[in-house]
């Protein structure tokens, strides 16, 4: 089963991202505005994740670029970010969205603001383009502040999605950067 995740993921990524633009016309009469920019947020990183993993290349530019040519960053990394940190993160945000409190959503777009900060970090450093840099720019930057402007929200909630969307990326990073570490000795 793995073989075929690592193999599909990303064509299922893109496969889910048009099926659930296609119920967004359906939901916009159902549900308010708050709980449908959450919503948006698992296309949207989908749609990401196609442009950033499709052909395996953002995990060579770490590889490349950030770790000297060793595999810090595996495959089954990168499974286990997407599909299980990112797409779980945000199904819970959605559903604490919906049966809490808007505000208990913000992981989501706080996930994706910080992303894209990374990402347009990223270009600075190095110079150019990376992938994932283009959906950042075009999606993860208007959907975000949008939802982080419209979602009603305490500054208790604001600072636990940032708090979260943070942990994750520093996470991943720590990973990285002690895989690649580790290899070099």
């Amino acid at each position: 089963m793995y073989e075929t995740l690592k193999l599909h993921w990303v064509f299922g990524a893109g496969l889910m991202a048009g099926a659930l633009l296609l119920l967004t016309p359906l939901l916009y009469d159902v549900w308010p505005l708050s709980l449908l920019l959450l919503f948006l947020h698992s296309p949207g990183y989908m749609i990401h994740q196609v442009e950033e993993h499709a052909g395996d290349r953002f995990r060579a530019f770490v590889n490349a670029r950030l770790a000297g040519g060793r595999e810090a960053l595996s495959t089954l990394d990168v499974i286990w970010i997407n599909v299980g940190a990112v797409w779980g993160m945000n199904l819970a945000a959605l559903y604490a969205g919906r049966f809490v409190e808007p505000g208990w959503g913000l992981a989501a777009p706080y996930l994706m603001l910080v992303n894209a900060i990374s990402h347009i970090g990223s270009a600075a450093k190095f110079g150019g383009y990376n992938p994932g840099l283009a959906t950042s720019v075009a999606i993860f930057l208007p959907l975000s502040i949008a939802s982080l402007w419209l979602i009603p929200a305490t500054p208790l909630q604001h600072g636990l999605g940032l708090a979260l969307a943070i942990a994750v990326h520093l996470a991943i990073a720590v990973r990285v950067m002690w895989r690649a570490k580790r290899l070099a000795r």
